[in-house]
């Protein structure tokens, strides 16, 4: 098994209650993509979410949302709890086919045979800039959300956050809190209250179909790319979207558009953007009315969105600058590595059920969208991981039990 987030420590937990021998690598430490979020980064889903097999949320704060050291040291004590065996420093350099059928794993610790391999190397791979991305100057700051820290390891000047995801959003409040001016140039992103009726909204969700949404019911393939809910977990967890960025002072732009010398060209579709939002506002507001009193309970009531006046700049004088902070998005990575032709025209995996639909014996976990919506956070992951375990077992046995040629 290939990586020690969430994912792989599940899978781990299922195939050691179904007493398969396996072995997690790890390149880095266990819950190394949390490790790498920044300082202040907090839990973006309520606390109960914490929930893997065999560990779900036992806390007396379930609505609350703890930091990134406490995701960390949850993942350590799962890991601990049932002696995974993860095996920590271990960089999987390439996955190839081996002549008896199996998989060859050329490792920084060596090469490593097996008859069944799940990759496990986390939702968001490779961070994603636009082509434009490299028309900014060489001597400006330019660095993805992985590479940001807090405030102070940024040069003094303004910041240009492109990308106005959840990441997006949280690291434009925190510059705009330690009086950076900040820029933000928005694209399309789906927003919601943090909380309703006293209960946070995931919570509201969780009670109907919207985390077990089939990768099969999205519109398109590229929606698979889409933005996360513009929510943060900061100070209890509270709104945050464009309205509330506008509200405080961070500097709302269009999509990126292009840079010539020192200065920044912006499309003008903050309009739209916005107006997509509110698009999926309504859809969630009409999924809650629908679902939620067939099963006796009263849906919360959504206020219709505030009015937004977009009438942003066009451009940006780049002088001044201390920053750039790419928070665009992540691409799928596992075509730089796997040396099997087992992926779509984007790079996601092809599966049924985890499992490769075209190469038997590899299974694949804590994919976005791997199976349903939820599929890749800290509360869903666990169902694919039971699936993934019990199809590996079956593989197994199929191995075994195989007529010899001849």
């Amino acid at each position: 098994m290939v990586g020690a987030g969430q994912a792989g420590l599940a899978v781990s937990y299922e195939l050691t209650a179904r007493g398969i021998e396996h072995v997690v690598l790890e390149r880095a430490r266990i819950a190394q993509t949390w490790r790498g979020l920044w300082d202040s980064f907090r839990l973006v889903t309520p606390n109960w979410t914490m929930s893997l097999p065999g560990a779900t949320y036992s806390g007396d704060d379930p609505e609350g949302f703890v930091p990134r050291d406490e995701i960390v040291q949850y993942l350590h004590r799962y890991a601990s709890s049932f002696g995974a065996p993860v095996r920590e420093g271990v960089g999987v350099d390439s996955l190839e086919p081996t002549p008896n059928g199996g998989f060859l794993l050329r490792t920084s610790a060596g090469d490593l045979q097996a008859a069944s391999v799940v990759v496990s190397t986390g939702a968001y791979q490779r961070p994603h800039r636009p082509d434009v991305a490299a028309g900014f100057p060489p001597e400006l700051l330019a660095i993805d959300a992985e590479e940001y820290r807090n405030p102070a390891t940024l040069p003094p000047g303004k910041v240009l956050v492109v990308g106005s995801g959840q990441t997006g959003c949280q690291i434009s409040e925190e510059l705009h809190e330690a009086d950076r001016e900040v820029f933000l140039a928005c694209g399309r992103a789906p927003w919601l209250p943090r909380r309703v009726d006293g209960r946070d909204i995931v919570t509201w969700l969780n009670e109907t179909t919207f985390f077990d949404t089939p990768l099969s019911a999205l519109p398109s393939p590229t929606a698979r790319l889409g933005a996360n809910l513009q929510v943060t977990g900061q100070r209890g967890g509270h709104d945050l979207h464009y309205r509330a960025l506008q509200t405080m002072g961070v500097h709302l732009l269009g999509h990126l558009a292009g840079v010539e010398g020192h200065r920044a060209y912006f499309a003008d579709d903050l309009a739209d953007s916005v107006a997509f939002g509110d698009a999926r506002y309504a859809d969630i507001r009409k999924l809650l009315t629908e679902q939620l009193p067939a099963k006796g309970i009263t849906a919360p009531q959504l206020a219709d969105p505030a009015p937004f006046h977009a009438d942003p700049p066009r451009e940006l004088d780049l002088t001044g600058l201390g920053a750039v902070i790419f928070t665009s998005g992540f691409r799928p990575d596992y075509t730089r590595w796997i040396r099997f032709p087992a992926f779509d025209a984007m790079g996601f995996p092809l599966t049924d059920n985890g499992a490769s639909t075209v190469v038997p014996g590899l299974f694949f976990c804590g994919v976005h969208f791997l199976r349903k919506r939820k599929s890749a956070v800290l509360f869903g992951v666990g169902e694919d991981a039971a699936i993934v375990a019990q199809s590996i077992a079956r593989h197994r046995s199929h191995r075994h039990t195989a007529p010899a040629n001849g």
